[in-house]
């Protein structure tokens, strides 16, 4: 009886030194996930505030943190909140179309548009995408931007300047396009100088200044 008794409790040892061997690793991976939640929730309701927050229904597009990972969408995150704040109100007002942005924004109080540039404003940025290498058409996109004094408004490291938005690292698709829009006149520049700008450019020409920008690094200031 007694020797039955050790060869269960042997085997029931046994069964539960197997069953950590291989549940173990499964269980310390859950455990580092949640802690790697926890970490996280407790860094965004330090940042923004409990969730939800209004910039979380931009991620669909932008991307987490304002960080697009689509070349058709662009980036928020270190754009300057100035202009993050005058686009966003254009937008509510109708100043500035897109069937996506109007309605949301028009939702948006004066004090959310504050909070949400503020909060894109100081998360870090990334490169959007990496065009495929073409050192050719970079060049002819330095140099056009040089040419066009592109630095004036947007800065030297054209990551953003007193009266222009960040364009290194940007989308090369999105670049692209809106510097059609402004050439094209549908979309327009209160003061004037994308529109007159864009529109001295040739396709081709826009198509390196696109791939140029897009193919800079964004770094954080």
């Amino acid at each position: 009886m007694k020797r039955a008794l050790l060869i269960g409790v042997a085997i029931g040892v046994t069964g539960l030194v197997l069953a950590a061997v291989i549940a173990g690793p499964q269980m310390l991976a859950g455990y580092r996930f949640m802690s790697a939640l926890d970490s996280h929730y407790a860094r965004y309701d330090a940042d923004v505030g409990t969730w939800p927050q209004p910039q979380d229904t931009c991620n669909a597009c932008h991307g987490a943190s304002g960080q697009s990972q689509n070349e058709q969408y662009p980036s928020l995150a270190g754009q300057q909140a100035s202009y993050l704040q005058t686009q966003l109100k254009a937008f509510a007002e109708g100043k500035r179309q897109s069937a996506q942005m109007e309605p949301l924004a028009a939702t948006l109080t004066d004090d959310q548009i504050a909070s949400l540039a503020q909060y894109f404003a100081r998360q870090a940025p990334l490169r959007t995408d990496t065009p495929a290498a073409d050192e050719r058409l970079s060049a002819e996109g330095q140099a056009s931007a040089a040419a066009r004094g592109c630095s004036a408004c947007h800065g030297s490291d054209f990551m953003g300047g007193a009266a222009g938005p960040r364009l290194a690292g940007q989308g090369q698709a999105y670049l692209l396009s809106q510097l059609l829009a402004f050439k094209q006149g549908t979309r327009t520049d209160p003061s004037g100088a994308m529109n007159a700008t864009a529109g001295l450019l040739s396709p081709a020409e826009a198509q390196a200044l696109a791939h140029y920008l897009a193919g800079l690094a964004a770094a954080s200031r």
